[in-house]
C-alpha cells in the first residue's frame, strides 16, 4: 500500500507541467495560480482531518513552503528557456541525487550494504533516464547563440530551483511533523513566497486563475509524497514520486507539440524504460 501511494505524485505532479503549458500563463503566473490552487487544497483538508498544530509545524511548514516557492518559480522558468521534455528532466535528475544522497547519508535510511548497491543502482538508472529523455541530436542542427543562451538561463534557473525543492523536503523529515498537520502553514509559505515572486510582475488574469487547477493536482501528490516519505523514507519516497518526468516528457511531446528527432525520440524511450527500471528496483527494495 506504501508504494502504491508512493506513485500517486507520479501521476500528479507528472501532469502539473502539461496542465500549466495548456493553460498559460508565464512562469510568475503559473506559480501563483497553482500555490492559491494548494492553498484551497490544504484548507479543505485542514477543516477535514483538523490536526493538532502548534508553533513548531507553523515555523517549519511555512519555511518549507517558502523553499518550495523558490524550486517551483525556478523550474517553471527552467522549462520556459528549455522546454518542457528538455527542462524538467534535468530538474528531475537534480533533485533526485539531492534527495536521494540525503536520505540515505543524513537520515541512515540506507543501513546495509546492498541498500546503498541497489539504491545507488536505481538511482544512476534514474538520472541516466532523465538526461536521456533530455538529450539533443547533435546532428540534427546547428545551435544558435540565443538557444545557448536560453539554456544557460534555464540552467542556472533550474540549480536554484533544485535547491529550493530540496530544503522544501528535506526539512520535513528532519523534523518528523504530522504530513497532514504540515500542508496548511506549507501552503501558506507557498503562496508567500509566489506572491514575493509575482509582485509587479504578473498580472492577476485569468492565467492565474486558470493555474489553480495545478495546485490541486499538486496538492493530491504532495500529501501522497509526504505520507510515503514518512512510511518509506525520503530516499526511496521522493525517487519514486519523481518517475512523473515520463508523463509530463511524453506529453510535452505529443500534447504540447514540442520537437524531437527521430534519434531524440529514440533516446526518449530508453530513457523512460530505464526510469521504469529505476523505479521497479525502488520498490523491490521496499516489497
Amino acid at each position: 500500500m506504501s508504494i502504491l501511494i508512493a506513485l500517486i505524485p507520479m501521476v500528479a505532479w507528472g501532469s502539473i507541467a502539461l496542465v500549466s503549458g495548456k493553460l498559460g500563463g508565464d512562469a510568475n503566473q503559473q506559480t501563483l495560480g497553482m500555490t492559491m490552487g494548494a492553498f484551497v487544497f490544504a484548507l479543505v483538508t485542514y477543516f477535514i482531518v483538523q490536526p493538532a498544530m502548534s508553533s513548531w509545524i507553523l515555523l517549519i511548514g511555512f519555511l518549507s513552503g517558502f523553499f518550495w516557492s523558490i524550486g517551483q518559480n525556478g523550474q517553471f522558468h527552467g522549462m520556459k528557456f528549455m522546454g518542457v521534455s528538455v527542462g524538467l528532466p534535468i530538474s528531475t535528475g537534480f533533485q533526485l541525487i539531492l534527495n536521494t544522497v540525503a536520505g540515505a547519508v543524513f537520515f541512515h535510511e540506507w543501513t546495509k550494504t546492498k541498500d546503498f548497491v541497489l539504491g545507488f543502482i536505481a538511482l544512476a538508472l534514474l538520472v541516466l533516464g532523465a538526461y536521456l529523455t533530455a538529450r539533443k541530436d547533435d546532428e540534427s542542427g546547428v545551435q544558435t547563440d540565443n538557444s545557448m543562451l536560453n539554456f544557460g538561463k534555464g540552467f542556472r534557473s533550474l540549480i536554484f530551483s533544485t535547491l529550493g525543492y530540496g530544503v522544501y523536503t528535506i526539512i520535513i523529515t528532519w523534523a518528523g511533523l504530522n504530513p497532514l498537520a504540515i500542508i496548511l502553514p506549507q501552503s501558506v509559505g507557498m503562496l508567500v513566497g509566489a506572491s514575493i515572486f509575482a509582485f509587479r510582475k504578473a498580472k492577476i488574469d485569468r492565467y492565474v486563475w486558470r493555474n489553480m487547477a495545478s495546485g490541486l493536482l499538486w496538492g493530491i501528490g504532495n500529501i501522497c509524497m509526504l505520507l510515503s516519505v514518512q512510511n518509506i523514507g525520503l530516499a526511496i519516497g521522493f525517487s519514486l514520486s519523481q518517475m512523473g518526468i515520463i508523463i509530463s516528457t511524453l506529453g510535452g511531446i505529443f500534447l504540447l507539440g514540442e520537437r524531437k528527432s527521430k534519434k531524440e525520440m529514440y533516446y526518449v524511450i530508453i530513457g523512460c524504460l530505464l526510469i521504469i527500471v529505476g523505479g521497479v528496483v525502488l520498490g523491490y527494495m521496499k516489497a
